[in-house]
């Protein structure tokens, strides 16, 4: 499972002072058979039992660290199916939601019992491995019971969970390889392929990010432009904002220390985040309704939320991160992000019998969404990530795709498009439409401007959740994205 004495557990302390190649090369020589207790014979929830392989159990992320995965061949061909991973965000949220309500191929059903096979799920085209990271997030968990970790300790450690995961199924080590995710994805996926790149004996070919956050400053600029020009600020702030955010045609919205500007952000925080508004889809209702009062706790909003910041001054806190100062004995209050309703989602993951069919271990923690405890002492180390993409783009062989559902606030399409903007790629084909058939007819999925190696991409009235809301365009997106077809 990960004794302290196996080779994988003796590398990982090292691992910072070793370095991605060397460790790789070490891991390389590592091998061990696809372990049986790990394949899912019986899930309930279903009517029938799946044509397709799937596994659930434990990976070794270093010293004493478990991370629980779910592993679904691809529907045909897995044998020369790209394996791709898929890490949700958070920090401290679980890959689960991504699994059983964005693209795995069964989706939790209301009653929070039944499941029913998605017709869109990505396993049809490739094998899938999602993975629930960091320690203490949904089943993951560590033998010292501590959840204070960073940045680099959670890209190193989900290096060594590819790694862990790879000698567990040797047979797919030398399949093309994506490392896929969403939301503060945007740190955990490029993060990542800064170590994988680096190992000679895995065969990266690209990343994917959605609605990720890439960059503080700018996601948090743009999203004022986004309020506005979608009739949430009105003209009266709008102007007033200008007046005292702006200067010489450009705006700081994200840390400016005028005093007007401040107040005027606090007005403006108030609507995007703290109205009842669906920050993660701004035209689907918020579950659970529009909340009466809002209970705070000094400064900070009584909630929780799926992964983005937003500099709230002048206390420099992320407006957003103060979501998460809840204090731990308020047991009752719900941990779900706003306007989210993951009840189904708790119920099934917790039932008794659906334990025993993952093979989760008596030591994992009752499954939540999100780990207040994980998010609450998380160090961000990074507040952009150009230099991740630019080590990419340098090395010239790997594709990269950052796509946002146009209707998100959280990590809004706006934030992304300027960030991709920012590293300064030679533009392939501009920007134009890109087409989906649905129901026989081509419909325009949403837009997608194409530079050399990478791709910016929207999902037209899509949220934070790309899948979910539209499904079979994410389904063509991801397909064109894994195949290399134009988009």
């Amino acid at each position: 499972m990960c004794p302290p004495g196996s080779p994988l557990a003796r590398a990982a302390p090292g691992a910072a002072g070793m370095g991605p190649v060397l460790l790789g090369a070490l891991l390389l020589g590592l091998s061990r058979a696809a372990p049986p207790g790990h394949e899912v014979t019986f899930l309930p929830g279903l009517t029938k039992q799946p044509s397709f392989r799937h596994f659930s159990g434990y990976l070794c992320a270093g010293s004493g660290q478990h991370l629980h995965y779910w592993f679904v061949e691809a529907q045909s061909n897995p044998q020369s199916s790209p394996l791709v991973l898929w890490l949700n965000g958070g920090p401290g949220c679980s890959s689960m939601e991504g699994f059983l309500k964005e693209h795995g191929p069964f989706l939790i059903q209301p009653d929070g019992v039944t499941l029913k096979y998605n017709d869109y799920a990505w396993n049809k085209i490739a094998n899938v491995l999602y993975l629930e990271s960091p320690a203490g997030v949904g089943f993951s968990y560590s033998e010292d019971k501590k959840y204070a970790t960073n940045d680099t300790e959670v890209a190193r450690n989900n290096y060594l969970a590819l790694k862990d995961f790879l000698q567990l199924f040797p047979e797919y080590s030398k399949n093309d390889l994506f490392l896929t995710g969403e939301s503060y994805g945007g740190v955990y996926i490029p993060t990542l392929a800064e170590w994988v790149m680096q190992d000679p004996s895995l065969n990266l070919k690209g990343i994917a990010v959605g609605n990720g956050l890439s960059s503080y400053e700018i996601n948090d600029n743009s999203l004022v432009y986004f309020a506005y020009y979608h009739g949430l600020l009105g003209t009266e702030l709008w102007r007033d904002l200008q007046a005292f955010c702006c200067s010489k045609e450009k705006c700081n919205f994200h840390d400016n220390s005028n005093l007007n500007c401040t107040l005027k952000m606090e007005e403006t925080i108030q609507i995007v985040e703290e109205s009842g508004l669906n920050i993660y889809n701004l035209y689907a209702p918020c579950d659970g309704g529009v909340p009466g009062s809002m209970r705070y706790e000094g400064d900070c909003l009584i909630t929780h939320d799926l992964g983005n910041s937003f500099i709230r001054m002048p206390m420099r806190f992320s407006w957003r991160q103060n979501l998460f100062r809840m204090p731990v004995a308020r047991n009752k209050v719900r941990m779900d992000p706003p306007c989210t309703n993951s009840t189904a989602l708790s119920m099934y993951l917790n039932s008794p019998e659906v334990r025993k069919a993952l093979h989760i271990s008596p030591d994992a923690l009752e499954w939540q969404v999100c780990s207040f405890e994980v998010n609450r002492y998380y160090k961000r180390l990074y507040m952009q990530m150009n230099d991740q993409y630019l080590k990419l783009l340098g090395a010239m062989k790997y594709r990269i795709l950052v796509y946002n559902g146009d209707v998100d606030m959280a990590c809004n399409f706006l934030g992304d498009e300027w960030f991709v903007d920012s590293l300064c790629q030679k533009v392939q084909v501009a920007r134009r439409p890109w087409l989906y058939t649905e129901g026989g007819e081509n419909q325009i999925g949403g837009f997608v401007k194409e530079f050399t190696n990478i791709a910016f991409l929207t999902v037209k009235g899509a949220g934070h959740m790309v899948p979910t809301d539209r499904p079979l365009a994410a389904f063509t997106m991801f397909s064109r994205f894994i195949k290399n077809e134009p988009y």
